[in-house]
């Protein structure tokens, strides 16, 4: 397992903020090795042509990547920070919601790298992303 210490699915749901809230972001699966979430497509979430927005697509993946390496971290003297990601729009998703599942590439001390894929309804992928992770002494407060 992957993870620094347990966490079920309900209370990653409950420490969600801000645009994860916003756009009904919701962790769905956890599992030794990976971590996944759902999102809706809908007049959030859709660029004006009717589909799935690449930018949400970005947002949803980034997502369950940083919240991966927040798991992997555990509460410490370390913060995740995203260093770039990238993302290939496969197929339009119209309707319903997309699944985000996120598995590592590589967990080194510095730096995490993270593959997530998205799918439709049916399971079909829709995209896939990959998102570098650096990992930061959190900034002492003065």
């Amino acid at each position: 397992m992957i993870w620094k210490n347990a966490i079920d699915i309900g209370t990653l749901n409950k420490m969600s903020k801000n645009m994860v809230l916003f756009l009904d972001i919701q962790f769905s699966e956890i599992t030794d090795d990976s971590l996944s979430a759902t999102m809706p497509v809908d007049e959030r979430t859709k660029q004006p042509f009717g589909i799935l927005h690449g930018g949400a697509s970005v947002v949803l993946a980034e997502t369950v990547g940083s919240v991966a390496s927040n798991l992997v971290i555990g509460q410490g003297d370390f913060l995740p920070v995203g260093l770039e990601i990238n993302a290939n729009h496969l197929r339009p998703v119209t309707d319903g919601r997309v699944t985000a599942k996120c598995t590592p590439i590589h967990i080194g001390k510095k730096s995490h790298v993270w593959d997530i894929r998205l799918t439709n309804s049916e399971g079909k992928m829709v995209c896939v992303s990959r998102l570098t992770v650096a990992i930061i002494e959190k900034p002492k407060i003065i």
